[in-house]
């Protein structure tokens, strides 16, 4: 199942796709919410005789709610590369808060007197039931509700190049394009094999691989399980393959006007005009 929010006359209509066809989740939930993930919700979708509806025109952010975003820095082995970094010997781990997230096709504001705005495509985990201490990666299935398509925008001199943490470069408003969908775990056949690929007015930017993560997805809910309690409706952004400004000779930053388009296996599209703030 694809669940999203649909955007009709200013409104927020929470939809699902089953077996190629959308219908209207309006007769079970007002929202997507972390409820609507637990396994029994979900389970009863199928069943529930909803309403067909027409494909949406325009999507907003998949979940409403979000608890925490945590996002792992550097773990592509082609984007530590490019970088200049060192793979991690454990993962590198960030807080991005979830009043960065807007919607896949929403304008993204450039930070005032930013010089370095980038683009990072990243697989979206979304977490279905509570992780605390799993036992090994092998549990991690059990956890995750589904999958979903971020941009990690950054600002890499507010990240990099003014001390302390990296949240200053990552929470900046609009910082978190998300959805349009989040498939449902069943629709993902192995995490570990999906393209994703970003372009920037046209020129394709990054074409990676999930297979190419330093740390796997369920290695990585088992990991910050031993750190945090993850919760229904926390979301996990995995890293970004090369090909991102920062790693590139001419380091083409974002500018005002600039369109970014993305995607990932099975997981849809996004596109986004930047403009200054």
């Amino acid at each position: 199942m694809h669940l999203a929010h649909s955007r009709v006359g200013g409104q927020s209509v929470p939809v699902v796709r089953v077996e190629g066809q959308w219908r209207d989740l309006r007769p079970l939930t007002n929202a997507i919410t972390p409820d609507v993930l637990s396994p029994d919700f979900l389970g009863g979708i199928r069943g529930a005789g909803l309403p067909a509806i027409d494909e949406p025109e325009a999507f907003g952010p998949p979940l409403a709610g979000i608890g925490k975003i945590v996002c792992i820095g550097l773990n592509y082995a082609d984007h530590a590369a490019e970088t200049g970094a060192t793979p991690p010997p454990e993962p590198i781990l960030f807080m991005k808060a979830p009043d960065t997230v807007v919607g896949p096709a929403d304008d993204v504001l450039i930070p005032r007197r930013s010089a370095k705005t980038d683009y990072e495509v990243e697989l979206a985990v979304v977490i279905g039931s509570t992780a605390r201490y799993l036992d090994s990666p092998a549990d991690a299935d059990a956890h995750i509700a589904g999958y979903a398509i971020s941009n990690d925008v950054s600002e890499r001199e507010f990240q990099i190049e003014r001390g302390g943490q990296w949240d200053k470069g990552k929470n900046c408003e609009t910082f978190n394009p998300f959805g349009p969908w989040i498939a449902t775990a069943d629709e993902i056949a192995d995490p570990q094999q999906l393209g994703a690929r970003l372009w920037v007015n046209g020129e394709l930017r990054q074409d990676g691989t999930t297979k190419n993560m330093i740390f796997g997805v369920r290695h990585l809910v088992h990991y910050l399980s031993q750190f945090m309690t993850l919760y229904p409706g926390d979301v996990i952004n995995t890293g970004t393959p090369a090909g991102v400004a920062m790693g590139r000779k001419d380091q083409p930053f974002l500018r005002h006007g600039d369109v970014v388009e993305l995607e990932i296996d099975g997981l849809g599209r996004q596109r986004q005009t930047f403009r200054d703030a």
